[in-house]
């Protein structure tokens, strides 16, 4: 035999012997470096470098070893095992949070158990397990956000007694709030994927200093996936699809996903088609949550038609489609580039709680027709980030943003012939550069400065449905508007001992608003609204262990919510008899905040959590009578209505308490648990008072959850209070069609409760399926302030395939 072919042997003998694997995160696919690799005896050992490779050829094909990790589960495979699944290994982090790394409170990686602000924090595990139908369902699940639904389609969060425009999105550290998110319910949460999530942090309380106007109640932060890049010269082609199905509604959903990866660049694209059919409510609960009837149109006539299904809620399906594609270059460990492209548009869905509303007699239903137009967003957002080069910082960000908003409303009364249409239409800019300073011993600086553009279009029209004539008619908003701000901000974080932290903060804002308004229909009083208003927000809290197992925190912080277009401009009917109509005198409301958290830890297994908080709001802009041109009623679309407009016009508190609780009762068997007590009040300038329109009932959850290296399940328990008559706020009271009925006639929103179930099962590697059984006594509920009622007993599939 030559000695070539020797050679050739050798080589092929240590090739075939050698087996490099690699040692990734579970959840973001990342390698894991210092992974310790060791027999049953430590007999043979080994270690992860920092690419999260380790050779296993010292070990027998079969032989069992153990890989371990401070922040880890330990994980225990083969050789021969590890091979069949593509020679990686994917391990949990341990359930305790409080090395978690959040972003959320100063736009860079912080410990989370440095950080006073109470944080939630959704990862894509999380997120996967549970499964959710929409971005609106992810926050509801958690447990800790309260989620209103007007319409299927849609999904309104409250936070802490705050909803709507006074809590703040964002996607990707891009602010997704624009000058027309109003103070009624929005569903424009429901525009980001969650299959394309990555991770959710909401922060509870005033987030002001960093995010500026409308971050009063909370923040919710949305991170999507980013492109995985090789650790190898070639290109790593990976990806995912999933199919979902659920029996409540006829849900179909279809997400696929395909990421491209080379060494310094990274393509990943997304897509998901959800069709969803018309939701079917439980079985025992209210009698007035059925729907009896609806309106059908025939050769131009409305007819009721008696609904042979009650619980079948008539016209509450829509279909949505959402794209994503994330571009990442990174040159070297000091440059980061990052493009990200996201698309969403929904069909016509219809406005539930409108069209279940009772004409004046009582004896038929108002609207024949009342529905959104396609709900469209888009964002493009490209990053720039570099790390460790600067003079003054070792952290510099750069983010420009544009968004395009797109949302319309179209209703008809019952037998007229007259369809009302406005359609609003929104382009967004946004440029943020943040720094991140860490050079100065124990404290690390935040600072940096935002500019943010918003162009509102509005158009009104009316059709003649006999003729199909078309007309102008008055716009929704001032058409042409624009609403801008500038802001700058410093944040810093303290370690004054091994176990202190103290953090502080500090933002100045400015907002103008330059609107014109038309006369052609309403002789408005006033010809423009020229808004020019300025704050100054600010943070302090701490972060304490004095013993290793016990955190106590407390923050003060202050909030602030600008007026935008949606204040000043707004025409519109809020409910029947009523017109809100615009008012340019208008100022920010501010929120000032105290928190007091604590956490308790027992040997890692029972973790006690717990927060108690007070927010006063001073000079906040409320809906109230109003006189227009000297008076308080007006002719709105034929009919006389009350005047109302949004004003500086009250006082409010808001207090609550908020519990949690983690048990590991076994390896395998763990318990959870939230519990959300809120109150609030909005004093009146004549010292009258009413209950808050956006506080929710105390609510919680309670789960039972087992797991192993392949199965998980979890059987839980979903309750929410009462909120009487008394405790209903004045605005809530008139929408009598939406609320059960109290033993002295009045409306009310019961107390419910929901038996569930969730399971996961991996059936290798790359395949996974899920069952779950929803509200599965089939309770017959509304949850507070909504318009659709919850579903009964619904059956969820899905089946997902990685490779």
């Amino acid at each position: 035999m030559s000695k070539s072919l020797l050679v050739i042997l050798f080589f092929m003998v240590q090739l075939l012997s050698a087996q490099e694997i690699h040692v990734l995160d579970a959840d973001t696919s990342e390698p894991i470096s210092n992974v310790a690799v060791f027999n049953d005896d430590k007999s043979k050992t080994g270690i992860t470098d920092f690419d999260g490779r380790v050779d296993l050829s010292i070990f027998r094909p079969g032989e069992r070893i153990f890989f371990k990790h401070l922040s880890y589960q330990v994980r225990r495979s083969s050789r021969s095992q590890i091979g069949r699944q593509g020679n990686k290994i994917y391990m949990i982090l341990k359930a305790e949070q409080l090395e978690e790394v959040v972003m959320s409170v100063s736009k860079w990686e912080q410990q989370k158990k440095d950080v006073p602000n109470k944080i939630e924090v959704v990862t894509a595990k999380n997120i996967e397990f549970v499964n959710p139908q929409t971005s609106a369902d992810l926050l509801a699940n958690t447990g800790k956000v309260f989620v209103q639904k007007s319409q299927l389609g849609g999904g309104s969060p409250m936070i802490r007694g705050f909803a709507t425009n006074r809590l703040l999105l964002s996607v990707d550290g891009v602010r997704m709030n624009n000058a027309i998110f109003r103070g009624g319910n929005l569903q424009n949460v429901i525009s980001i994927d969650p299959f394309s999530v990555k991770s959710t942090e909401i922060i509870f309380g005033p987030g002001s200093v960093i995010y500026g106007s409308d971050a009063i109640g909370g923040v919710m932060n949305f991170y999507t996936k980013r492109p995985i890049l090789s650790q190898t010269d070639s290109l790593e082609v990976s990806g995912e699809s999933f199919y979902r199905f659920s029996s409540a509604n006829m849900e179909n959903t279809l997400h696929a996903e395909v990421n491209l990866g080379k060494q310094k660049w990274g393509s990943l694209t997304s897509i998901s088609y959800n069709r969803f059919g018309d939701m079917v409510m439980g079985k025992h609960g209210p009698q007035s949550y059925l729907r009896h009837w609806y309106v059908q149109t025939e050769n131009g006539d409305d007819q009721l038609i008696d609904n042979r299904n009650a619980r079948k809620q008539v016209s509450t399906g829509y279909n949505q489609l959402s794209v994503m594609q994330k571009i990442s270059f990174q040159p070297s460990n000091s440059w980061n580039y990052d493009l990200g492209l996201h698309y969403s548009e929904t069909s016509d869905y219809s406005r539930y709680d409108r069209l279940i509303r009772p004409n004046k007699e009582n004896n038929g239903l108002r609207s024949a027709v009342w529905y959104y137009g396609p709900q469209k967003w888009f964002l493009g957002n490209f990053q720039l980030k570099q790390r460790g080069k600067g003079i003054f910082y070792d952290g510099l960000k750069i983010t420009t943003a544009y968004q395009f908003f797109e949302e319309s409303r179209n209703d008809r009364d019952f037998g007229a012939l007259d369809l009302f249409s406005t359609k609003e239409m929104v382009d967004a800019i946004s440029v943020n550069i943040d720094f991140e300073n860490k050079r100065i011993g124990d404290l690390r600086l935040y600072y940096g400065g935002e500019y943010i553009h918003n162009q509102v279009n509005s158009k009104g029209y009316v059709q003649n449905t006999e003729t199909s004539l078309v007309s102008g008619a008055a716009s929704r908003y001032p058409d042409d508007s624009n609403w801008q701000t500038v802001a700058g901000y410093v944040n810093a974080e303290y370690k004054l001992k091994p176990n202190f932290t103290m953090l502080s903060g500090m933002r100045y804002s400015h907002v103008w608003i330059n609107s014109l308004f038309d006369t052609t229909y309403y002789d408005f009083p006033f010809k423009d609204a020229n808004l020019d208003n300025g704050a100054l927000t600010g943070s302090l809290g701490f972060s304490w262990f004095p013993k290793a197992d016990l955190q106590l925190t407390l923050n003060g912080s202050t909030g602030f919510r600008a007026p935008n277009i949606d204040d000043v401009g707004k025409i519109f009917d809020s409910e029947p008899g009523a017109v809100v109509v615009p008012n340019p005198d208008l100022e920010p409301e501010y929120a000032y905040n105290v928190e007091l958290g604590a956490y308790k830890n027992f040997n890692d297994k029972l973790m006690l959590r717990g927060a108690a908080y007070y927010t006063y709001l001073v000079d906040a802009l409320v809906r109230r009578e109003f006189n227009f041109n000297g008076r308080g009623v007006i002719d709105y679309k034929g009919e006389m209505s009350e005047v109302l407009a949004i004003q500086n016009a009250a006082k409010a508190y808001v207090c609550g308490l908020e519990f949690g609780l983690e048990a590991f009762l076994a390896n395998n068997f763990s318990i959870s648990s939230n519990f959300t007590i809120t109150e609030g009040v909005e004093e009146e300038e004549d010292g009258s008072d009413s209950h808050g329109r956006h506080v929710a009932p105390a609510f919680g959850d309670f789960h039972l959850i087992w797991k192993n290296q392949r199965f998980k399940a979890d059987v839980f328990l979903n309750y929410n209070g009462s909120i009487s008559y008394d405790n209903l706020s004045a605005s809530e009271r008139s929408k009598t069609y939406i609320y059960a009925v109290d033993n002295e006639g009045n409306p009310y929103s019961p107390s419910w409760h929901t038996l569930n179930f969730r399971s996961q099962y991996d059936i290798s590697q790359k395949i996974k399926a899920s069952m779950s059984v929803e509200n599965i006594t089939s309770q017959r509920y509304r949850p507070y302030s909504s318009g659709v009622v919850a579903p009964g007993t619904n059956l969820v599939l899905a089946v997902g395939y990685t490779f």
